[in-house]
């Protein structure tokens, strides 16, 4: 699989649950609903909950970017509290996994589900470009509000043609003539995701540790990301049992996944510190602003006695 943000079906399961015949070739015993939504072939208690877990993988990450573009709008001030080395390397991170689907043929339901993270991706970097922008100059500017309006709907309509034109074009593509130089660039394609979404965590733990604050960032981002890495993770764990072939091989395959997301999943604990160590500082000085006595009327209270 060419994205470590959903989850990859495993060749070595599927291989034995598929039969030959002329033409297309024939599920036996496979769930009918992941046939028509995945074209994988699931027949046993093990693949089934692995293929349920990794869409509820996939799902958390779908759903994660929306909480912080929204309180990005809400806050007005993002640019001061994400780091752009962050939504650099998450953009990359799916940029890379997006051109692995590309040349590795994957799914279109995989096509789509990246172009959406890409789409999402996209929004919180303009996001944080046009409130840069804004908050620094000294005048309000309505071409620059125009030109962010056009910028988003222009990439809307490049990124909703775009999963159509791919398909279309991996369908044909010849795969028997690169099958090898395929997994090679799967592979690469991998461990480059992994290393993009690794990386894109620390300038966010630097900016939140330089500022002693994580106001203007939205937690759920980070909480859905570690639910959607947590679940891939235990998505490949679970069809373990089901496995006909090495065990080992199939681990080694998914490496550069596991690495990733769970690589990710360690460091969003060391985020989540964070916000629980700078919102527990907030409230103090909150608390302490708020217990502060109110020294002026008695003062007023004793001039009115004296003049008395």
């Amino acid at each position: 699989m060419a994205t470590a943000r959903f989850p990859g079906k495993s060749a070595d399961v599927a291989a034995s649950n598929w039969s030959a015949s002329p033409g297309r070739p024939m599920c036996v015993n496979g769930t009918p609903w992941i046939l028509y939504l995945l074209e994988e072939c699931v027949d046993n208690v093990w693949e089934y909950c692995s293929v349920v877990i990794g869409l509820i993988s996939m799902f958390c990450f779908l759903l994660s970017t929306l909480p912080q573009v929204y309180e990005a709008y809400r806050n007005g001030k993002v640019e001061e509290a994400m780091s752009f080395g962050f939504l650099f390397f998450l953009f990359s991170g799916d940029l890379t996994s997006f051109a692995g689907c590309y040349l590795t043929s994957q799914l279109p339901i995989q096509v789509v589900t990246v172009v959406f993270y890409i789409f999402t991706d996209l929004i919180l970097i303009s996001q944080f470009l046009y409130y840069k922008i804004k908050n620094s100059s000294s005048r309000k500017s309505p071409v620059l509000k125009w030109l962010c309006f056009m910028w988003c709907g222009s990439a809307t309509l490049v990124l909703l043609a775009l999963p159509k034109l791919i398909v279309d074009n991996s369908a044909s593509l010849d795969t028997k003539s690169t099958s090898k130089s395929v997994e090679i660039t799967g592979y690469v394609c991998g461990y480059l995701a992994s290393v993009f979404y690794l990386s894109s965590r620390f300038p966010q733990l630097y900016k939140n540790f330089q500022r002693q604050s994580t106001e203007g960032t939205s937690y759920m981002l980070f909480a859905l990301a570690m639910m959607g890495n947590g679940t891939y993770g235990v998505s490949v764990i679970v069809v373990l049992p089901a496995l006909k072939g090495s065990k080992q091989t199939f681990i080694i395959k998914h490496l550069a996944w596991l690495i990733g997301s769970l690589g990710v999943l360690i460091l969003d604990f060391f985020v989540t510190a964070q916000f629980v160590v700078y919102r527990k500082n907030s409230s103090a000085k909150g608390s302490k602003l708020l217990s502060v006595p109110e020294v002026e009327p008695l003062l007023c209270e004793e001039v009115e006695l004296s003049l008395l």
